[in-house]
């Protein structure tokens, strides 16, 4: 399962949000969340992967909250609370040493590069992108709430303009650093 896919809860918490409740969003990306961990479970095995358990732990505890406070949150709120969920998650992940990236990665490529210092440098890249990407999801939401005199669209720019820059970087640079070996390795044959 790539990356994206294991985004779609938020893009459907981001989507359902603006329709109904926020509790009712929280509850759909959280059964979203679970049914791709089953899903991903029933066709491959393994593992959980970090980034969907964090997901569904992120969008239940929310829910949960939400129901047992009896508190009505606000969109922007939420939505804050819900990118701090995913900015942490990433942020863990390297702070453990397992990048979250490292485990889509592992399923595109031979074991035997698993353990190569280039693989492990190329996941915490891509990682840092994205732990990169939520930090800025963060802050355009601490605009919306803070600094109502910023237009709305400057938030809502760096966020669409983050994502599309992680989602660029996470296809372009592992092909880049791919090329750069090669590369060295036809030099070094010369």
């Amino acid at each position: 399962m790539s990356i994206l896919v294991s985004l779609t809860p938020f893009i459907l918490f981001a989507v359902l949000s603006r329709f109904v409740a926020v509790e009712p969003s929280l509850v759909a990306a959280a059964l979203l969340s679970l049914g791709l961990i089953v899903s991903d479970r029933l066709r491959r095995g393994g593992a959980v992967k970090v980034l969907e358990a964090g997901t569904a732990v992120l969008f239940g505890g929310l829910a949960a909250c939400s129901w047992a406070s009896g508190a009505q949150w606000g969109l922007v709120g939420v939505r804050l609370a819900v990118d701090a969920g995913l900015f942490a998650i990433a942020l863990g992940s390297i702070l453990v040493r397992l990048p979250f990236t490292l485990q889509f990665a592992r399923e595109q490529t031979p074991r035997e590069f698993w353990d190569h210092p280039q693989f492990w440098a190329i996941n915490y890249a891509i990682t840092g992108a994205w732990t990169a990407t939520f930090a800025i999801q963060v802050l355009a939401d601490l605009a919306l709430i803070h600094a109502p005199a910023v237009p709305a669209w400057i938030p809502v720019a760096a966020i669409v303009g983050s994502f599309a820059g992680a989602v660029w970087f996470t296809g372009w640079y592992p092909a880049w650093q791919r090329r750069r070996a090669e590369a060295a390795a036809e030099a070094g044959k010369a």
